[in-house]
């Protein structure tokens, strides 16, 4: 899966990301996804661990395993943020599995730019026929402060060299090889949610695609 998008920066709190998605698998996987959005400002309530009955159910089918190999920030904050992140990516494979472009758990975890290209994502591959499989790796994460106020931007790498498409009328599985496509650099503005302060929201993403330093 390779995507392109806009370089996240300090300005991007006020300025359009466009943002482009090439989905897994292959040429008869979906591509050509665009989606853009406009954010401003971000809320000033501090953050929190929010209880679990604040937030939707993430469920993903027993053939696809997410691992999130990060290290927790000492900050309470950036604790937080990074673990929405997740969350957030997390809940658009749960959209994918289950069909659904409208699903509640992205949509719960991310605004603007980022919750359109969610959707995007998820419309692709409904449209295609196709669902996830596999093993997705993300590693290498850094949370970093972005401007004044509480906007973080979180980064990690993608391994999806074990991660799938498959079609869904027949169960076929698109096997595909390891090479550097398989490597990714995801960045995520993260920020409060104005409605529920203890849940980080994904703001704006960008995704770089055949990145070596993700490799090692």
């Amino acid at each position: 899966m390779a995507r392109r998008a806009l370089p996240i920066t300090a300005a991007a709190l006020t300025t359009t990301a466009a943002l482009l998605l090439t989905a897994c698998g292959g040429s008869e996987s979906p591509d050509d996804i665009k989606g853009a959005d406009k954010e401003s400002g971000s809320p000033s309530a501090s953050a929190s661990s929010a209880t679990p009955a604040d937030r939707p159910e993430l469920s993903l089918p027993k053939d696809l395993k997410l691992v999130f190999d990060f290290d927790r920030p000492s900050d309470a904050d950036h604790a937080a943020a990074l673990d929405d992140a997740a969350n957030y990516i997390r809940a658009l494979d749960q959209g994918i599995a289950q069909q659904d472009p409208e699903d509640p758990a992205y949509r719960f975890y991310s605004t603007g730019g980022a919750q359109k290209y969610a959707k995007s994502q998820i419309e692709a591959w409904v449209e295609g026929g196709w669902t996830v499989t596999g093993e997705d790796r993300y590693f290498d994460a850094t949370v970093e402060p972005v401007g004044e106020g509480k906007p973080v931007l979180v980064s990690f790498c993608r391994n999806q060299a074990k991660f799938y498409s498959k079609k869904i009328k027949t169960g076929k599985i698109n096997y595909t090889e390891g090479s550097l496509n398989s490597y990714q650099k995801f960045s995520l503005l993260m920020s409060p949610s104005e409605k529920s302060p203890s849940v980080w929201q994904a703001r704006q993403i960008e995704v770089r695609g055949k990145v070596e330093e993700c490799k090692g």
